[in-house]
């Protein structure tokens, strides 16, 4: 049946132009933005997970940017560590050629004032940004390690950071001073007898400026072995700071050993004292002590002390023995090859620590460029046009609208047949 009223055709017709034009639409935003979903009502879900992505890669750039400044200041800790291992290096062979009794050992004290001054001027240097990774000795909790940021962690409970924790050294030569105290707290103790050998446990300490200290008593009652007066360091605060070492800032049980260990070291070959008698090793958060000579009459007791309630307490440099060294005397140059290797093993493991955390940073930077480009690109993978696709799908959909057109207008002619009929 034909109706004037109703032109069924040119309905169809229309409603299909209609949709042939929503499309096209679509197509030229599509090719305009660039993107298949560019807002939320393109797809929601997408568009969701295509924006928390993008702000992940924001954070990442900001990361990346953290990494290289962290990198940064590391690599001048390091290159500062290592020209002050250069430097000791040098004055060590100056302290092996004041060994000799026929050399102007005051000219070689003239070069090692010289050297120590030198380092002293690259410890101050080695700062970036005005942080300086060489000096620790600050008393706040946390001062002593750095945290660079490395990553941020998304998981089902939300977003995490994570760091890359760096840990100062301390290769300054400013001397430590501590005034008055107690010596209260007896935290180890061990008898050297026929035994022989012995065990010290260093306890961790409870914070920067925490001061341990290595006590020593000889007893001979035969007096056929040593002389208990050379291996006694009294009980005093004085004594307490004969054989000391002061905690950082993050030292641990181990790190405290390793200073007691060079404190005695030092102090043994200042006071002209036999290790066969007593020595000491540290070996992880203990402290080894032996002796060759002490049997069931001859004793050597050795403590770790803590001292409590200082007045003052200055945390002194890694290498603040520098001060001390004078090989102008024999026993002077004697001492001063001690100390000088202790302090080149300090300067080495500060070097290597600061090279073992750049290559960690660089290999995060490195990881974390990688990671920004995957996610960019999964995020294009969800939203992008493909434009090769939409160019083809546009001139499909022309060619569309051309004939819908075409269509409707045919549709729309159609009543005018039926004239004919009342002709």
């Amino acid at each position: 049946m034909s109706s004037i009223l109703t032109n069924n055709g040119a309905m169809v017709a229309l409603q299909t132009l209609k949709s042939i034009n929503t499309k096209l639409t679509d197509t030229q935003n599509e090719i305009s933005t660039g993107k298949t979903v560019a807002t939320a009502k393109d797809n929601a879900a997408v568009w969701a997970i295509s924006k928390v992505m993008e702000s992940d890669v924001k954070g990442f750039q900001g990361i990346s940017d953290s990494l290289n400044l962290g990198e940064s200041t590391v690599a001048v800790a390091r290159n500062g560590a290592e020209t002050v291992t250069d430097l000791l290096t040098e004055m060590k062979g100056k302290i092996v050629a004041s060994q000799e009794q026929n050399v102007d050992r005051a000219k070689i004290q003239t070069d090692i004032v010289a050297l120590r001054d030198q380092i002293n001027a690259v410890v101050g240097a080695a700062q970036f940004n005005g942080l300086n990774l060489l000096s620790n000795r600050e008393t706040d909790a946390g001062s002593g390690t750095v945290k660079v940021l490395a990553s941020l962690d998304r998981s089902d409970s939300g977003v995490s950071a994570s760091d890359i924790s760096v840990n100062k050294k301390d290769l300054s030569t400013a001397a430590s001073a501590v005034t008055g105290g107690t010596v209260a707290n007896l935290t180890s103790a061990e008898t050297l007898d026929a035994t022989q050998t012995g065990t010290l446990a260093v306890t961790d300490p409870t914070g920067a400026g925490q001061i341990f200290s290595l006590g020593i008593t000889g007893v001979d009652t035969d007096g056929s072995n040593f002389n208990p007066a050379d291996y006694t360091t009294g009980t005093t605060d004085t004594d307490a700071q004969k054989i000391m070492y002061i905690a950082r800032d993050g030292d641990t049980a181990g790190d405290v050993a390793k200073g007691l260990e060079q404190a005695y070291a030092i102090y043994a070959s200042e006071e002209g004292m036999d290790t066969d008698v007593f020595n000491v090793t540290a070996s992880g958060g203990n402290l080894n002590i032996s002796s060759t000579v002490t049997d069931a009459t001859d004793t050597v007791e050795a403590r770790i002390d803590t001292l409590t309630s200082p007045t003052e307490v200055t945390i002194g440099g890694g290498l603040e023995k520098l001060n001390d060294i004078d090989v102008t005397t024999d026993s002077g140059a004697d001492a001063a090859l001690v100390s000088v290797e202790f302090m080149i093993q300090n300067a080495i493991d500060s070097g290597a620590s600061f090279g073992s955390a750049q290559g960690r940073i660089e290999t995060q930077a490195e990881f974390i460029s990688s990671l920004t480009d995957s996610l960019k690109s999964g995020i294009g993978t969800m939203v992008d046009a493909d434009m090769e696709e939409a160019s083809a799908r546009l001139q499909a959909l022309q060619v569309q609208q051309q004939l819908g057109t075409q269509a409707l207008s045919i549709a729309n002619q159609a009543p005018q047949s039926l004239l004919s009929l009342f002709r």
